[in-house]
């Protein structure tokens, strides 16, 4: 595996991958019905090569590689080491021997021109340093014809960022997000991700705004826990709360969060953003 080239923000940092490990059975429950749609939106088929970008813990990657089969591939492409590693483990206990990993930035492929027949990115294009570049990239990788898959966030108002970040955002106002720093909701105005694909030079775009189940099997409290050590972009945010105001925000946030209960499970639901360009 390659060196893990520099990148800002930290994704791979510790507390996260704790809570990679922590969470992950729910967070994989969660995140399930989001990485099914983006799959089913890709329409992956037996025995192509497939680039995932930004991969992380590694989906979609491991839930396509159960839909290109044994004469397929895919290569779960991201920034961090650690998370590839855990990425690789989920591989490895599913049985599925289609996947690599590869540690490597989005904006600089280290593949010859040509070499897959779909790229996918689960919430990953909205934090690409410059998203033009990456998709150039992607681009170029695809064979012709080939499809890039894009599954970004909608807008900030809805629940799951509501009830938890939007309660600490109300308690200490200032920025929600650093101005030059990673944006979960670039893409959530209709349209702004198709036109960023057409310009990387996809001549084929389509787009679609969707909301689908995102549901954590368990109490309010679980759900801020694992919010909280996972949500890199909202770090400067909530590193700004002081000591004095976590208990208030914490009860705040229990009882947003409760509102979505049903005593076993918590169903925000997430609308999302699906975008394609076909070379």
């Amino acid at each position: 595996m390659t060196q893990n080239p520099v990148s800002e923000p930290s994704w791979g940092s510790q507390f996260r991958l704790v809570a990679s490990e922590k969470w992950k059975a729910k967070s994989a429950a969660m995140g399930q019905p989001v990485t099914d749609a983006l799959v089913e939106y890709a329409q992956p088929a037996p025995g192509m090569r497939v680039l995932d970008v930004a991969s992380g813990t590694g989906e979609p990657a491991i839930s396509l590689a159960s839909r290109v089969g044994t004469d397929g591939h895919v290569t779960a492409l991201d920034v961090s080491t650690d998370l590839l590693e855990i990425a690789e483990k989920r591989a490895r206990d599913r049985g599925l021997k289609n996947v690599t990993t590869r540690v490597a930035d989005a904006h600089s492929l280290p593949f010859p021109d040509g070499s897959f027949d779909l790229a996918t990115s689960r919430f990953g294009v909205m934090f690409f340093r410059d998203a033009e570049v990456a998709l150039r990239e992607l681009w170029r990788v695809l064979r012709p014809d080939a499809r890039a898959c894009f599954l970004a966030w909608g807008p900030f108002d809805q629940p799951y960022w509501q009830s938890m970040m939007g309660v600490v955002h109300r308690h200490i106002g200032g920025p929600l997000l650093q101005p030059d720093g990673p944006n979960p909701f670039r893409f959530a105005e209709p349209g702004s991700l198709s036109k960023v694909i057409r310009a990387a030079g996809f001549p084929d775009v389509t787009e679609q705004t969707k909301t689908l189940p995102w549901t954590w099997p368990g109490p309010a409290e679980e759900v801020w826990e694992q919010a909280q050590a996972v949500a890199v972009p909202f770090r400067p945010m909530l590193e700004r709360v002081p000591a004095d105001q976590w208990p208030q925000i914490h009860a705040e946030v229990h009882e947003a969060v409760a509102r979505y209960s049903d005593g076993e499970k918590i169903e925000f639901g997430a609308t999302v953003v699906l975008a394609s360009g076909r070379k």
